[in-house]
């Protein structure tokens, strides 16, 4: 009797040892799974890390935005002004180079009111030597009655003495054709020289004069 309890005894215990060596191998495969979830922990958080570069632009756009729109048409402004006056002190550079002043001469056309002569053009000879022959549009004529003044030329004259020509071509009092000339001589020396050639009214003869003034 002792025998077979022992033996049921053992038997026992064989089973219950199978059983423990069938459920351990279970338990050992698990344990693995928690690591690798808690490793896929650092992958999410480093794929995630450049969302603060995103939102860190934010505040450039922002800025980008409020800027105000006048700030470029204002810089624009600045630069075509720049350019202008870079513009005319080469203009200025080159005439000092071409025309030094001590064989510059210089020939102005005014108008003073005008309204006995409508001009068409003027012809000038320099020491019998033509220099000039213009041909004025209806807007010219109106600025010099506005108190424009035309340079119509600008040369190298030596030293010494000359002699100016102009003739002047128009319609007259009552719409007659009108060809009048103007003469003067004068002397060059080593400073610049600048001529006008005035048209003006002679209301007391109802007739256009046409002078010609060398300013010192």
């Amino acid at each position: 009797m002792l025998f077979r309890s022992s033996g049921f005894f053992a038997a026992a215990f064989v089973v219950t040892v199978a059983a423990l060596s069938a459920t351990w191998p279970a338990h050992s495969a698990d344990a693995p799974a928690k690591p690798a979830a808690a490793a896929s922990a650092p992958a999410a958080a480093t794929v995630s890390a450049p969302v603060p570069a995103v939102a860190a632009s934010a505040p450039i756009a922002a800025a980008a935005a409020s800027a105000p729109a006048g700030g470029l048409d204002s810089r624009i402004q600045d630069v075509k002004g720049d350019v202008i006056k870079l513009n005319r002190d080469l203009l200025v550079l080159e005439e000092e180079l071409l025309f030094p002043a001590n064989t510059q001469v210089a020939l102005f056309v005014s108008m003073d009111v005008g309204k006995l002569f409508s001009l068409d053009s003027v012809q000038i000879k320099l020491d019998d030597k033509l220099i000039a022959n213009y041909l004025y549009t209806p807007l010219e004529v109106e600025a010099l009655h506005r108190g424009g003044v035309q340079r119509v030329y600008l040369g190298n004259l030596k030293a010494g003495q000359h002699e100016i020509v102009a003739f002047f071509t128009g319609q007259g009092p009552h719409e007659r054709d009108y060809k009048r000339g103007a003469t003067v001589k004068f002397d060059k020396g080593t400073d610049p020289k600048y001529i006008e050639l005035q048209i003006k009214d002679a209301t007391a003869k109802l007739q256009p004069e046409f002078e010609v003034k060398v300013w010192q």
